[in-house]
C-alpha cells in the first residue's frame, strides 16, 4: 500500500428508515452504490475501497460489478460502527476515509483534498464543507458547520448556522486513523448527537478536534425519494426500482 494512500471504506445498510433499499435503486443501469463506488475509484490518494454492507442483496449487486463488500452486523446504531467493524482487521495507523454510500456525484478531487489534510495529523478527524445555496439553508436534510479561524468545526446542525452570512454545507465525508475509529465508537452517545442526530457532535462534546477543509463541490447525499428525483432531474433521466 503506498504510504500517502488511504483505505476508502462506504457503509451502505438496505434498511434507511427514509429510503428504504436506496443502495440498489438503479439509476442508468447501476445500482446507486457503484456510482458512488466509480468514483471513489478515481481518488489518486484512495489504495483500496470496501463496501461495508448488512444485507446480502448489496453485498451481491457490489460484487457483480466487480468491487468489493464484507458483511457486517445488522445491529449497528450508525455507519461509523459499521465502519469500525469492516476495519477491525487494519494497522491502528491506517488512514481510513468514510464515503457515504449515498452521494454518487462525490468528486475525487475532494476525497483527495481530505486525505491529504488528514496526512498532517493536527486533528482526530477531518472533514468537508462546501458553500450551501441559501434557498436550501433551512433544510434538515442539509447539514450545516461552523468553523474558528483555524478551521476547525465548533458546531454542526440540521437548522440554519449562522442565523445571517455565508452557510456552510457539511459534506458527510470523514478521514481518520483506524485506532481513532476504534476509540470514537467506544465513547459514550452525548446530548447534542441525540439532540441533532449527528454523530460527529460526540466528537467535538469529548473534546476530540475536527478539522474542516473547504472546497467547491456540488456533492450531496441523496437521502430520500425526493432527493433521488432531484438528482435524477439534474441528469436528465427516470430512477428505476430495483429489488435486486
Amino acid at each position: 500500500m503506498k504510504s500517502d494512500a488511504a483505505v476508502a471504506i462506504i457503509p451502505a445498510r438496505y434498511s434507511s428508515t427514509r429510503f428504504p433499499g436506496k443502495p440498489i435503486v438503479l439509476i442508468e443501469g447501476k445500482p446507486l452504490i457503484e456510482h458512488v463506488y466509480r468514483q471513489v475509484q478515481q481518488a489518486r490518494y484512495v489504495d483500496r475501497i470496501i463496501v461495508a454492507t448488512d444485507d446480502e442483496r448489496i453485498r451481491q449487486a457490489v460484487e457483480r460489478f466487480g468491487g468489493a463488500a464484507v458483511m457486517t452486523r445488522k445491529d449497528h446504531s450508525s455507519g461509523t460502527d459499521r465502519l469500525a467493524e469492516a476495519a477491525n482487521d487494519l494497522d491502528p495507523d491506517t488512514l481510513v476515509v468514510n464515503v457515504q454510500g449515498d452521494e454518487p456525484m462525490i468528486e475525487p478531487g475532494v476525497i483527495d483534498s481530505a486525505i491529504s489534510a488528514a496526512q498532517v495529523q493536527d486533528a482526530d478527524i477531518v472533514t468537508i464543507m462546501t458553500r450551501l445555496d441559501p434557498s436550501r439553508a433551512a433544510d434538515p436534510n442539509r447539514v450545516k458547520v461552523v468553523v474558528d479561524r483555524n478551521g476547525h468545526a465548533l458546531y454542526f446542525s440540521r437548522s440554519r448556522i449562522p442565523s445571517g452570512g455565508t452557510t456552510f454545507l457539511h459534506i458527510g465525508l470523514y478521514a481518520y486513523r483506524v485506532r481513532f475509529l476504534k476509540l470514537f465508537t467506544k465513547l459514550d452517545p452525548t446530548p447534542l448527537e441525540q439532540a441533532e442526530r449527528l454523530e460527529q457532535l460526540r466528537a467535538l462534546e469529548h473534546g476530540f478536534r475536527i478539522r474542516v477543509v473547504e472546497v467547491e463541490s456540488e456533492s450531496w447525499g441523496i437521502d430520500t425519494p425526493e432527493d433521488l428525483e432531484r438528482y435524477m432531474e439534474l441528469k436528465g433521466r427516470k430512477p428505476v426500482a430495483s429489488s435486486q
